[in-house]
């Protein structure tokens, strides 16, 4: 189980006191080979929440279409958008079940969301065993994950903007590009504030030959 828990890429979050900062690297790969060049790895899935992914590719995709119809089924059923607690609790009780289904090929994969709601800003880490852990200041996933870690806790500072962490995201990232052949190819950067949530950074990386 450990090995199927290793993932090959690099996901980042932060908490500013402003909103918060998604990242991912562009890099897909089985085993040595790389796959894509331009895969997404940070979704928007509703008007208030966003998503990091790592795993297990075709895992990841069909929770994230599975979640964007719960979401949508909970706000028609009860006339009220979903809270981030609620959305994270959805998508948490969705890794739960498919990490423990019965198959040939187990389902692994790891998200970061970040939200808003009327309480705020919020940024979750969900397992691929489902748990679910509220963040308060940064986390990261991935094989990467151990050398963005060493920018996020040098620079990071709880009451920065996501300006300034957005420029710190793309430093983990770029770094974590450098040293792990999982990741690489480019970097997407999501900020989630009060009244919106947009991409405000999508950058490939090319390589030549020449």
């Amino acid at each position: 189980m450990n090995e199927q828990l290793k993932t090959g890429t690099t996901t980042l979050g932060m908490v500013c006191k402003d909103g918060i900062v998604l990242a991912a690297d562009k890099r897909a790969t089985a085993g040595t080979m790389i796959v894509d060049k331009r895969a997404d790895k940070v979704h928007i899935v509703s008007d208030d929440f966003a998503v990091t992914i790592a795993g297990s590719v075709s895992d990841a995709q069909l929770l994230i279409k599975l979640i964007k119809a719960e979401l949508k089924l909970k706000e028609v059923k009860t006339n009220k958008r979903p809270t981030a607690k609620e959305a994270a609790n959805l998508l948490g009780g969705l890794l739960y079940s498919h990490i423990r289904r019965m198959s040939m090929l187990p389902g692994i994969a790891h998200f970061l969301l970040g939200g808003k709601d009327n309480l705020g800003l919020h940024l979750y880490d969900l397992f691929p065993d489902g748990s679910v852990t509220e963040i308060k200041d940064f986390i990261s996933s991935g094989s990467g994950s151990v050398f963005a870690y060493g920018v996020l806790e040098t620079h990071y500072k709880p009451e920065m903007t996501t300006d300034e962490a957005i420029k710190i995201a793309v430093k983990a990232v770029n770094t974590a590009l450098h040293r792990d052949s999982a990741s690489g190819n480019g970097i997407d950067v999501v900020v989630i504030k009060d009244k919106e949530i947009k991409y405000v950074l999508h950058k490939e990386l090319q390589y030549s030959l020449e």
